[in-house]
């Protein structure tokens, strides 16, 4: 047996140990976006196995944001007074490699059962603090339209509740899901319904998805963008300027650019904080503001999201007035004339 077999085989074996340990599936839209013969393809790299994920770190943990900490009954997490999380389902149309729920998502893995739903929706109920229900998983949306308007349905009746998120990848991963049925579940909301898309790469809006991104919008859903900074997929100046203009393009606001999370074996994915923050200093003054999003990090244990993006005025060195960065590094004296 040759060397290069041996390798392939090798490779094989590997790759069948993460397909074991972590949940893999790609629909048929994606593989048609893959390009084969580019061994850097962002399409490629955001969903198909790698050996790599086999490399584990002592900081990385089976659950990195610390859902876990934080939810009273199954299906809730209520990290923050005003807005729960809802985890519908624990299942996706295809699987991230760098899923921060890889542990607790994929096929097998039971979304919320009659009872367990009922419990959630009596919590949601019995919060009234509770402003925003964000609807998750799983994606959300590979329910079928009916389960989503019955769940829709019975948040419009809890009177304290006036916003629902829906966060989902599937316009752009499955875009035939985005039917006149589900958009019509979504629309007989009396709530006011956001959805917020998952994409880290402007190759993922292609004419499908873009599609069915309009279908939503113009049913009057506003869409949201949130995005993961991946090494090898969008950690440079241009493919994020790329990314947000896809966005804006089709009428989707760059909400958040998540800093990666600690997920068991997704290392190869892992910018610094640094990169980051120098990379969102490159995006400013030098693209629209509406190419803006907010940097931010999970930090880990359960402790809540926080911008981390760059500092452009610090105290000077008289305590009374402050040092400005202009977006090109310029540094300028700011008096503040409504201090004290």
């Amino acid at each position: 047996m040759g060397i290069e077999q041996r390798d392939k085989e090798g490779d094989l074996a590997a790759l069948k140990r993460v397909a074991e340990t972590f949940a893999v599936s790609v629909t048929p839209h994606l593989q048609a976006q893959i390009d084969p013969s580019d061994p850097k393809d962002p399409i490629a790299r955001q969903f198909l196995p790698d050996a790599a994920e086999l490399v584990t770190h002592e900081h990385e943990r089976p659950d990195p944001i610390g859902d876990d900490a934080h939810s009273p009954v199954p299906g809730i997490v209520h990290r923050y007074p005003d807005r729960v999380l809802l985890k519908l389902v624990n299942v996706c149309p295809v699987y991230c490699r760098f899923c921060f729920r890889r542990e607790m998502v994929g096929p097998g893995a039971k979304g919320l059962n009659a009872a367990q739903l009922d419990a959630a929706i009596g919590y949601i109920a019995e919060h009234p603090a509770i402003w925003e229900v964000i609807l998750t998983g799983g994606d959300p949306l590979i329910a079928s339209p009916r389960r989503l308007a019955q769940v829709i349905d019975r948040l419009n009746s809890i009177s304290h509740v006036v916003v629902i998120r829906i966060h989902s990848r599937v316009p752009v991963v499955d875009p035939e899901r985005i039917s006149s049925e589900l958009v019509a579940a979504l629309k007989a909301s009396t709530k006011t319904v956001w959805l917020l898309l998952h994409a880290n790469h402007a190759r993922e809006f292609v004419p499908e998805a873009r599609a069915a991104i309009a279908r939503l919008v113009d049913a009057g859903i506003p869409m949201l963008g949130q995005s993961v900074l991946l090494k090898g997929v969008n950690d440079s100046p241009a493919a994020l300027a790329d990314l947000f203009k896809a966005m804006i393009a089709n009428r989707i606001k760059p909400h958040y650019l998540h800093h990666g999370d600690l997920a068991r074996g997704t290392s190869h994915f892992r910018v610094s904080l640094e990169q980051g923050q120098a990379l969102m200093r490159r995006l400013r003054g030098h693209y629209s503001g509406l190419l803006q999003p907010t940097y931010i990090l999970d930090i880990p244990g359960g402790h809540g999201k926080v911008p981390v993006g760059p500092v452009y005025a610090e105290p000077a060195a008289d305590g009374e007035s402050w040092e400005v960065s202009d977006p090109w590094g310029g540094m300028h004296h700011y008096a503040d004339p409504a201090a004290d």
